[in-house]
């Protein structure tokens, strides 16, 4: 999507100098400690790490200028979780950020000098997640369950994927999330929202990690 800059990176691979790791552990160690398995509490503090790079690359300024924070239209701004942004030198910095985690990977969406009242989302999806029963009756409107029923059987999983990824990336820019009913959102058709090819064509698209089939993802600019 024209605008937006795009980088898909590997958790495990995250290079985050100290300063960094200790900047995203201060703000977001209580967060970490929630996670039961470590595995989950790493992946959440590189996720977090690998934002924090990805907004200072594109605002070119040393990460030490940028302190994190994230508003949650239900809970307010100082919940830890929401909608990232950052500070720069204490002001507001001039970026629409977003990201999203699946399967030991991250994606991060970032916009510089957004237009006024212009709002992001993005979100990756790994098509197993979806290959349940009841998943159409629950996610997906009577159109869309007719869509994915119009496919080839051994592509219906990842037009699954494909839908859910649009609806988290809408909903991420709505800031509705799951508090609103996926099953009510229509995402066949809607304007500022695209898929995001990951094999390397996408415009803007930075690839650090290797490509699973399973993966998709959305972006919602608008």
């Amino acid at each position: 999507m024209d605008g937006v800059a795009l980088r898909l990176e590997a958790l495990d691979a995250v290079a985050a100098p100290p300063g960094v790791l200790a900047a995203v552990h201060a703000a977001a160690g209580e967060r970490a400690a929630a996670f039961v398995q470590e595995r989950g509490r790493s992946e959440f503090l590189a996720g977090r790490a690998a934002l924090l790079l990805f907004a200072a690359g594109l605002l070119d300024v040393d990460p030490a200028r940028l302190e994190a924070r994230y508003d949650c239209p239900r809970c307010g701004p100082d919940a830890g979780h929401g909608r990232p942004a950052f500070l720069l030198d204490g002001g507001a910095a001039p970026l629409l950020l977003s990201a999203s985690r699946a399967v030991g990977r991250v994606l991060l969406a970032g916009v510089v000098h957004p237009e006024p009242g212009v709002r992001l989302g993005t979100d990756l999806e790994d098509s197993t997640k979806v290959a349940f029963d009841g998943f159409d009756g629950v996610a997906l409107t009577a159109r869309e369950r007719a869509w994915v029923q119009g496919l080839p059987s051994d592509e219906q999983a990842l037009g699954r994927a494909r839908l859910w990824a649009r609806k988290e990336a809408w909903l991420k820019r709505s800031g509705d999330g799951l508090r609103r009913d996926p099953a009510t959102v229509e995402v066949l058709e809607l304007q500022g929202l695209a898929d995001i090819a990951l094999d390397g064509s996408e415009p803007g698209l930075e690839l650090t990690a290797p490509i699973a089939e399973t993966l998709v993802a959305a972006v919602a600019l608008y």
